[in-house]
């Protein structure tokens, strides 16, 4: 941590949450590596959409880091399993809107509001507090086939592939909670998922965090840590993200992607030269950056007041 000593306490506590919000990621996927092999090993390689032109067949100095969340699929991967947990009871409608309302907001804003992130952040931890961490990975599995399988992108989802049949490894890396990404990682063939870690004590949910929520400088701090584990040439390695939040964990890799960018991430791309991919076909709707097709009232009630105060403080 000594070279963290010229940053402003404030900002000397964040990256070494930041830090520690990455090495605690890696640590859970690096668990989870043997069993994702296992699976992997049989994933039909029948997937339509385009391949880049690399990866290089057997360099196992390479790896393929993605984004969740309008990368890989269509919409916020912690909003729809809010929707399957609601669905279950395990909580109000009162705190599902409240929840549509601030996914909305960040997305609108365009920044990281602190005192924004900490209210998501105690929203989620609320909701599983006091549950079992088996309970949650047994009903993250339902939730997926009820919601996320059906909107995932086939031209991301081709991209990953051309990865996995080149023998590379392959990481989601998310700020949803890396159980129900390590799910749907799983599910897609994938190596394994870098998210969010919830602590637990005896496999139960205390309501507290591991460091911070893995976003931004967080994902490019358990990339990194991965990398020193498992003997990866980050200059090798490809990287693929929609949201100019990810672009520290972009920058890291030698092959950077932007996939339905946002704007500025668009405009950063083009600055640098940076391959770009866009699997959208409702811009507009996009750039709203909400889940896709949600249909439930909260999403579209906490959409329209957010645009609504949007437009007020313009």
């Amino acid at each position: 941590m000594a070279a963290l000593g010229w940053l402003t306490p404030r900002r000397r506590s964040a990256t070494a949450r930041s830090v520690l919000a990455g090495e605690a990621s890696a640590e859970a996927a690096r668990k989870t590596t043997e069993v994702s092999d296992e699976v992997s090993a049989g994933v039909s390689t029948d997937v339509p959409g385009e391949k880049p032109v690399f990866p290089v067949h057997g360099d196992t100095k390479a790896a393929a880091f993605f984004d969740l969340d309008n990368t890989v699929m269509q919409g916020a991967a912690l909003f729809h399993y809010g929707r399957g947990l609601h669905k279950r009871k395990f909580f109000q409608t009162r705190d599902l809107a409240r929840f549509a309302w601030q996914q909305a907001w960040f997305r609108l804003a365009g920044f990281e509001d602190p005192d924004h992130m900490q209210d998501v952040r105690e929203s989620a931890l609320s909701i599983v507090k006091g549950h079992r961490v088996a309970e949650l990975m047994s009903i993250g599995e339902e939730i997926y086939d009820e919601y996320m399988a059906e909107r995932i992108w086939p031209g991301t989802r081709a991209l990953a592939q051309a990865h996995l049949d080149a023998g590379q490894k392959v990481w989601l890396v998310t700020a949803a909670p890396v159980e129900i990404a390590t799910v749907i990682a799983r599910r897609l063939g994938l190596t394994g998922a870098l998210g969010t870690v919830a602590e637990s004590v005896d496999g139960v949910y205390t309501g507290k965090l591991v460091g911070e929520p893995l976003h931004g400088p967080a994902k490019a701090e358990a990339v990194r840590a991965l990398a020193s584990v498992q003997g990866l040439d980050l200059s090798r390695c490809a990287a693929y993200s929609d949201s100019h939040n990810d672009i520290p964990m972009l920058s890291l890799v030698g092959h950077p992607y932007a996939i339905n960018p946002d704007s500025k991430l668009r405009k950063h791309a083009r600055n640098l030269d940076w391959r770009l991919r866009d699997y959208r076909t409702g811009r507009k709707a996009a750039k709203v950056g909400i889940p896709a097709a949600a249909g439930v009232g909260a999403v579209a009630g906490g959409t329209a007041a957010a645009i609504a105060l949007h437009r007020k403080r313009r």
